[in-house]
Formats: structure tokens, sequence, C-alpha cells
């Protein structure tokens, strides 16, 4: 009879243990990357943006309004980059509490706006996991020691893939730390490990270049010698690659910018995409 009636206790307890556990919803899938290597198994976690899919222009269909109403904690980047989200958050009448994840983040400006791409910065990415951390401890504190935890580890992985990031570009030859991306979503990364982006679309995709800043663009290649251009997983290819075309430079890969790929992809969390990004410029650019 014993191991019938511990069958009969499991079956029990699961579904409370499932419920004790945090609703909390990640804007888009980066941040749901941090969030879930801090949550674990003590949170239930939705991403509104999923995998290859792109924030900037995103259209929240009416299934999102059910899990934002459901939760205890949103989870946004800020800076501007969620634009569609406030008028969610509204509609789906939730008490949930919205988290900035990059509170505490200087903004680097692009013209007069935010640049919102913080993440790219690994610095940047360990004040996103604190600031999770801590929403994550107030609002269910019988985990927090769990939570902190986590994040302790976490952030653990991060020191040693930004060390990681400066050995690999220290390797690149200082005249050739200058590419073309898709659009300006690298500024972070720029500041942080002195490589040049140069870029024909604004902040957003949602931008489109005129013939006049295409014109620019491959004149500045030409006159700066700019070895590489990249694409990007949320991005229409067809622009850089008629850039390359028209000078020479050598398309570098693709790099991973405001969004994951899925699991079968080469980029299906936060670490990979920076090992992914770094091998993809320092392949193209050292030689």
């Amino acid at each position: 009879m014993r191991p019938f009636l511990l069958c009969v206790l499991l079956l029990i307890a699961s579904p409370l243990q499932a419920a004790e556990r945090l609703n909390v919803v990640a804007s888009f899938s980066i941040l749901a990357d941090f969030v879930r290597n801090v949550g674990g198994n003590r949170i239930n976690l939705a991403t509104l943006v999923g995998a290859d899919s792109d924030v900037h222009v995103y259209t929240p269909p009416p299934a999102d309004a059910k899990r934002v109403a459901e939760a205890k904690l949103v989870i946004v980047n800020g800076l501007g980059l969620e634009g569609w989200l406030p008028r969610l958050v509204q509609s789906s009448g939730s008490k949930a509490q919205v988290v900035t994840a990059s509170a505490g983040i200087t903004p680097l400006k692009l013209g007069s706006s935010a640049d919102p791409h913080a993440w790219q910065s690994v610095p940047n990415a360990k004040v996103y996991v604190a600031d999770i951390a801590n929403a994550l401890a107030a609002a269910d504190p019988d985990a927090a020691d769990f939570f902190r935890t986590q994040a302790k580890a976490y952030l653990e992985k991060l020191e040693a893939l930004d060390r990681e990031v400066r050995e690999a570009v220290a390797k690149i030859p200082t005249e050739r730390r200058k590419v073309i991306s898709t659009h300006d979503a690298f500024g972070y990364f720029a500041a942080e490990y002195g490589i040049r982006f140069v870029a024909p679309l604004g902040v957003s995709t949602e931008t489109e270049p005129s013939a006049r800043d295409i014109a620019a663009i491959i004149g500045q290649i030409k006159a700066q010698k700019i070895p590489a251009v990249f694409l990007e997983n949320i991005s229409d290819d067809r622009l850089i690659r008629r850039i390359a075309a028209e000078t020479g430079a050598k398309v570098g890969g693709t790099l991973i910018s405001d969004g994951l790929t899925g699991e079968k992809g080469p980029a299906p969390t936060y670490i990979d995409m920076v090992r992914h990004n770094i091998k993809a410029l320092t392949s193209a650019l050292d030689h």
C-alpha cells in the first residue's frame, strides 16, 4: 500500500507546487532567457515576442492580453523598445507589476531617442539580470534565496563571457574594427568593445533608408575601406547584399540582434548569441 499512497500524495502535491510558481511575462526572447536563468523552476514564464521575431514591429494577438492578465510580473526592456506594450497592459486589465529590466543603465542616444539595445553589452546584461533577480525576489519572498543563487551562478557565466569577447576583439587589428550592419542595434556593443558599426537603417527596423542614405553608405565603405557587411536574423537581407555587391565588401555572415533564434538555430540563448556574433565578427575582420 505504501507505494500507492506515495503516488496519491505526489499527484495531490504536484498541482499545488505548480500553483505556487510565479506567473511572469517577458516582452521578448532575450529578456525571457535572462528571466529563465534566474527564475528556474520557481516561475511560469510566457514570452510575448518569440524567437526570430522583431520586437520593434510586433503586433500583439488577443492571446497576449490573457497572458498579461494572468501575470504577477511583466518584465520589459524599456528605453522605448516596446511601444505597443502599455496599451496591451491597459487592455488586459492586468494588475501585474511592470518591471523595467534596463533600470540603472545609462542609455546611449540615437538622435533625440534612447537606444534601446542595451543588452548588446555584456556588462549591461549583468544589470538586467540583477534587476530581474530583485524583482522576482520581491514578488516571491519565499523563493528569494533561490533567485539570488540562480542569479549569482548566471552572472559568473556572463563575467566569463565578457572576458571572452574582450580577448577576441583584442586579436582584431585596430584598423579593421569596423563593419556595416542592417540597423543600429549594436551601439552598446561598439561602445563597450571598440568595434565600429555603421547602419543604413536607423535604430528601428521600421525605418526605410533613402537612396541618398544608401549612396552615402556605399561611399563610406569605399572611402574607409570597411572590410565586411553583416546581415541580421530579423531583417530583410536584400539591402545589405546590394551594398556588398556594389562595394566589394565581404558579407561576413548573420548577426543576432533583437531576438534569439529557435532551439535549432545558432543562438537559442543570450550566451549563444554573443558567442555567435563575436565569432562572426572575428572571422570576417581578423584577416
